[in-house]
């Protein structure tokens, strides 16, 4: 495939991807439950066969991430608590592969940076699992696993750039609304939708995050490079 022809096929799985999001978040805000069930397992798909079409060197964990949280997507919308529990595990598996990638990438290189975030993340996360637990029964456990995991996602994506990293605080954001619910909070006014806005913006922020940071990491090759005398 051309550039041409990627750039423009790349836009047009943006698009895809941008409309889809606006109908499900619309189904939700509506009520309307058939379009909304439609349209979810589609979500990440589109946006993994975007971010491949937008980069030849995409991280090769970028899409099984996306995969995996198709799976995820998926799985909750099928109800019940094994659902949920194997929900929960795809979108664990999700998050191992996105904490991979980051690493890969450098998002530890600036260890000072790493272990500021690192424990800010830790007390965030500290403080809210104390207020859940009473209220989380069987899946303490479980949700307290998965959590670490989210949070490691967040703690490595914010070392990349502001997208990435913009995008790991909000898929913590996002379970953590769920969270919430399956503790037996009060919901907020909107909390379905604002569940799936922050989600829908984490992922599209952590996978174009990658593709910028790569992008740079390639540029400032190229000008190094440039920059080299030449050899007699």
């Amino acid at each position: 495939m051309n550039l041409t022809r990627r750039v423009k096929t790349a836009r047009g799985l943006l698009a895809g991807f941008a409309a889809t999001s606006a109908a499900h978040l619309g189904a939700i805000a509506t009520g309307v439950t058939t379009l909304q069930r439609a349209t979810k397992p589609a979500l990440m798909p589109l946006l993994a066969a975007q971010s491949l079409a937008a980069s030849r060197k995409a991280p090769k964990l970028l899409a099984p991430a996306l995969v995996a949280s198709t799976g995820g997507d998926v799985l909750l919308q099928v109800g019940g608590d094994t659902a949920f529990l194997a929900g929960m595990g795809s979108f664990a598996a999700a998050h191992v592969c996105y904490v991979t990638m980051f690493v890969q990438e450098g998002a530890l290189s600036d260890r000072r940076k790493a272990l500021l975030v690192g424990a800010a993340y830790a007390t965030a996360w500290a403080t809210m699992m104390g207020q859940l637990w009473p209220g989380l029964g069987d899946l303490k456990v479980p949700v307290a696993g998965y959590s670490l995991l989210l949070a490691s996602t967040a703690v490595t994506s914010a070392g990349l750039n502001w997208r990435t990293g913009l995008g790991g605080a909000l898929f913590l954001l996002s379970d953590t609304l769920i969270a919430t619910q399956l503790a037996g909070w009060k919901e907020l006014p909107g909390h379905e939708l604002m569940i799936m806005s922050t989600y829908i913006a984490a992922q599209y922020l952590l996978a174009s995050g990658v593709l910028a940071h790569q992008e740079e990491t390639a540029s400032q090759g190229r000008v190094e490079l440039r920059a080299r005398p030449a050899t007699a």
